[in-house]
């Protein structure tokens, strides 16, 4: 288990077969009051990424710490999804996300940007493998509604290739579209 020096809130950890690496984002204790005292719980909320592309969160609780990241990453393995990037680096276009009062903006960055995000967001970036993105939260700071409007976003993503097989057009003739499109507009201007 190979942890970063950033406590216990933004540790990574190689999964066993060193498929996954998991970031732990946020843990919630909870106290319920009973006839003895207090009882403590705990939630934590995971993301899990293949850095090759593959992302996902998961929530999981319990009365103890180490079982409450147990459920989580569990979770989070179940709830995988495949973000398109361009050349495995950045998003191919613009996209917003939303979840409850969170919303977020993600733009796609040219190469040597990095991950210009906070929080949250910069967790779910570096499991997925991207390495240029400039990302803004606006709205709710809450780790979870950041974390799903980050999720609405991805999902959001399509790559050339999907959008030519939706328009029934060819991958070569939408770049050409889109690169006439920006010539134009520039000779107008």
């Amino acid at each position: 288990m190979a942890r970063d020096g950033e406590g216990g809130r933004g540790r990574d950890r190689e999964d066993r077969d060193g498929e996954f690496m998991d970031r732990l984002v946020h843990i919630n204790r909870v106290a319920k009051v009973v006839k003895g005292g207090r009882r403590f719980g705990f939630a934590a909320l995971v993301v899990v990424g293949d850095q090759k592309g593959r992302v996902g969160f998961g929530h999981g609780k319990a009365r103890e710490v180490p079982e409450a990241i147990r459920k989580a990453t569990e979770s989070a393995k179940r709830s995988l999804i495949r973000v398109p990037l361009r050349e495995g680096r950045t998003l191919h276009h613009d996209v917003n996300g939303r979840h409850g009062a969170g919303r977020v903006v993600l733009r796609a960055a040219p190469a040597g940007t990095g991950i210009i995000a906070g929080g949250p967001m910069r967790a779910i970036f570096e499991t997925l493998g991207m390495h240029d993105v400039v990302a803004k939260s606006q709205g709710s700071s809450n780790p979870y509604n950041m974390v799903r409007a980050t999720f609405d976003a991805l999902r959001r993503e399509d790559s050339p290739r999907a959008v030519a097989a939706r328009r029934n057009l060819k991958v070569s003739a939408l770049q050409a579209r889109r690169q006439g499109g920006e010539t134009e507009a520039a000779s107008e201007a």
